[in-house]
């Protein structure tokens, strides 16, 4: 069932709201098709009534009504007669799907009330540990919206760099699942994994969900769209079916086929770590307790038991030494127990990309060709799922200690992992092929010699260049790997792009960075 819980019912949008009924003189909305993501952004003249007579100034955070719904939102003003008229509010597309204006409904305004919580935030500046009931206001205060976006970023700042204690982490935890739905399932145990990110191309997800599926597990799997990298899971899996499935749909999806791949963002588990994450995608930063906050209330929102959580170390991988992969896999195991999850936390080569696309449709291409057991598949992709399936398999009593991957490997040959995804995707609204970029264009080696390192996060940028994920067709595909003999002229990666402008930019990349690739003798 999916359960709900009374705190939820204290939204922006909710009938009863927190806020003062003594509202301003109201104003026409009118929708100006403005995309400002997820943040509510509204827009007034100067010289209307009400910028003059409550002295809204720009960036303003205002309390807007329209009926019995509410929002805080930015305040942009305009200082042009022919942009918007001075009886006119204008809406981001933000705030006008959330506030919603009927025909000839009008908007009224107010000044919020303090948001308290941020004198917690501000105590977390200044290195003072919070408590549970701290956390949970200041969570519950960013689902509402009543934070700007800078004070979004004060907290994620704040609580970053190893600034956050168990306690805390699981506070914060905690209250993330509290804001949100949360789903519980008659089957036991419920599996997931989850990879912590920074290498690219390790699509691993949809491979080991069909396998463990086809084994009759359930494995409701919500993913990510991309925050510092070319592709999320979502991302992939949106090239070969929708993600885009309501709770329902979800349920609906599991209960028939036994898995989902489904974009965690549209189904509200843990809302406010959607909002957390735009922050940190804005600030190009991983906070590694944000992660465990992150990861961990995601996966019980989903009702899941028992879930394998990969951990790629290398160089250029987001954790870049063993020290900081064995902080993480405690703060992991730690957070996880006190949440009554079952755990299994592996270390894995995180040296160089997975597969061979990098980018949404470039791996959906990886994924298909391993699901079909074609001979050109990607071995170190199957590898990968392997070992991560046989460690759900046996995390969940279903394959005896270290006969797990025999077992994936089995399910993944005879076809039935193949046969399950096809009719998840048709359960999740359809199958589609992905596409390939109509640009391609390859880089080419300057030197001969071993290949010996490679720039996990050089790539990622490059593959972001190129257009994705914002392009779904677009990345970099990958001819070589650590250990190959390359020849000068040979190509070590296609660029692929669907403008000539991207491909221009992603080519100025590689020329300005010699660093991508090392090529010379090996020691």
């Amino acid at each position: 069932m999916i359960e709900r819980f009374e705190a939820r019912t204290l939204s922006p949008m909710s009938a009863t709201s927190p806020f003062p009924a003594e509202l301003t003189p109201d104003l026409r909305p009118v929708r100006l098709g403005i995309d400002t993501h997820q943040e509510p952004v509204i827009y007034m003249r100067a010289d209307c009534p009400v910028c003059r007579s409550e002295g809204f100034e720009a960036h303003s955070r205002v309390l807007v009504s329209i009926g019995e719904r509410h929002l805080i939102a930015t305040l942009n003003v305009v200082r042009s007669e022919q942009l918007l008229a001075v009886d006119a509010v204008g809406l981001s597309e933000a705030a006008w799907q959330r506030l919603d204006p009927a025909p000839g409904e009008r908007a009224r305004f107010a000044h919020p009330p303090p948001v308290e919580s941020l004198s917690d935030v501000r105590r977390k500046i200044y290195g003072h540990e919070l408590g549970d009931e701290q956390l949970n206001a200041i969570v519950h205060d960013i689902v509402r919206r009543r934070y700007t976006d800078v004070e979004l970023a004060a907290f994620v700042t704040a609580c970053s760099g190893d600034r956050m204690s168990v306690a805390e982490v699981t506070g914060l935890t905690r209250a993330m699942i509290d804001v949100g739905e949360r789903l519980s399932w008659d089957a036991s145990p419920v599996v997931d994994k989850h990879c912590v990110g920074g290498l690219p191309g390790n699509r691993t997800t949809p491979l080991v969900v069909s396998i463990v599926a086809a084994l009759g597990l359930t494995m409701p799997k919500t993913s990510s769209r991309a925050i510092t990298s070319p592709a999320g899971t979502a991302d992939t899996m949106e090239t070969m079916a929708p993600v885009n499935l309501s709770l329902a749909q979800m349920r609906q999806v599991v209960e028939r086929e036994g898995g989902c791949i489904a974009w965690g963002g549209a189904v509200h588990l843990s809302p406010g770590d959607d909002i957390l994450v735009r922050i940190q995608r804005a600030l190009n930063l991983d906070s590694e307790d944000q992660l465990v906050a992150s990861v961990l209330s995601k996966k019980t929102a989903a009702g899941s038991t028992h879930v394998v959580i990969d951990v790629p170390v290398g160089p250029t991988a987001k954790l870049r030494s063993p020290e900081r992969a064995q902080r993480l896999q405690s703060r992991l195991l730690a957070v996880g127990e006190r949440l009554g999850l079952t755990l299994r936390v592996i270390q894995t080569d995180g040296r160089q990309p997975i597969g061979r696309g990098i980018g949404p449709a470039l791996e959906a291409h990886d994924v298909l060709a391993v699901l079909q057991g074609s001979l050109d598949a990607p071995q170190d992709l199957r590898a990968r799922a392997l070992l991560l399936a046989g460690e759900v398999l046996e995390l969940a009593g279903r394959a005896p200690a270290g006969g797990g991957a025999a077992l994936a490997a089995q399910v993944l040959d005879d076809g039935r992992a193949w046969a399950k995804f096809q009719a998840i995707c048709e359960a999740q609204g359809g199958m589609r092929e992905p596409g390939v970029a109509p640009l391609q264009q390859p880089v080419l080696a300057t030197a001969s010699g071993c290949l010996l390192a490679i720039d996990n996060r050089r790539l990622a940028q490059l593959a972001k260049l190129a257009g994705a994920p914002a392009a779904p067709t677009a990345g970099v595909q990958m001819h070589v790997r650590l250990g190959d003999q390359v020849s000068r002229g040979q190509p070590l990666l296609t660029l692929h792009t669907e403008t000539p402008g991207e491909m221009a930019y992603a080519l100025e990349y590689v020329q300005r960075h010699n660093g991508l690739f090392l090529i010379g003798d090996p020691a």
